[in-house]
C-alpha cells in the first residue's frame, strides 16, 4: 500500500475530507447516545433538571434537539448552524455537572466544554470553507 503524497492536492482533499467525516461521526454518535439515554431513562435528565429548578418536562425537547443535531453532524446538513447550536448546548448543559465535590459530574463538565470548543472548531471551519 502506497503512502497518500500529502503535497499533491487531490490527496489531501481526499484525506481531509475522511477526517473530518470521522470527527462528524463521533461527534454525531455521542449526541445520538444522548437521545438514546434519555429516551430509555429520561428520570435521570429529569432529576438534573428539577435539581436546578427547571421543569423536568424540557427533557423531551432535549432528547429531539440530540437526535435531530446528530443526524445533521452525521450527514453534513446545516453544519456551521448546527456545530454552533451543539457547541452553545454543551456549554448550557455543562452546569448541571458543575458538582466539585463530585469528580465524575466534574469530568463530564470538563468534557461538555471540549466537545463545545470542537464544535466551535468545525463551525468556523464551514463557515471558512463550506463544503457546497
Amino acid at each position: 500500500m502506497q503512502i497518500p503524497d500529502l503535497r499533491d492536492p487531490h490527496s489531501l482533499a481526499l484525506i481531509t475530507d475522511a477526517m473530518a467525516l470521522m470527527g462528524r461521526l463521533c461527534l454525531g454518535v455521542l449526541f445520538v447516545a444522548g437521545a438514546v439515554q434519555k429516551a430509555i431513562a429520561p428520570e435521570v435528565a429529569q432529576d438534573m433538571l428539577i435539581a436546578q429548578s427547571w421543569p423536568g418536562i424540557l427533557v423531551w425537547p432535549a432528547l429531539i434537539f440530540n437526535g435531530v443535531a446528530a443526524v445533521c453532524l452525521i450527514f453534513g446538513a446545516w453544519l456551521g448552524l448546527v456545530a454552533l447550536l451543539l457547541a452553545l448546548y454543551c456549554m448550557g448543559t455543562s452546569i448541571f455537572h458543575h458538582i466539585p465535590d463530585d469528580p465524575w459530574q466534574m469530568s463530564i463538565f470538563v468534557k461538555n466544554w471540549a466537545i463545545a470548543g470542537g464544535l466551535l472548531i468545525l463551525c468556523s471551519t464551514e463557515l471558512r470553507h463550506p463544503r457546497g
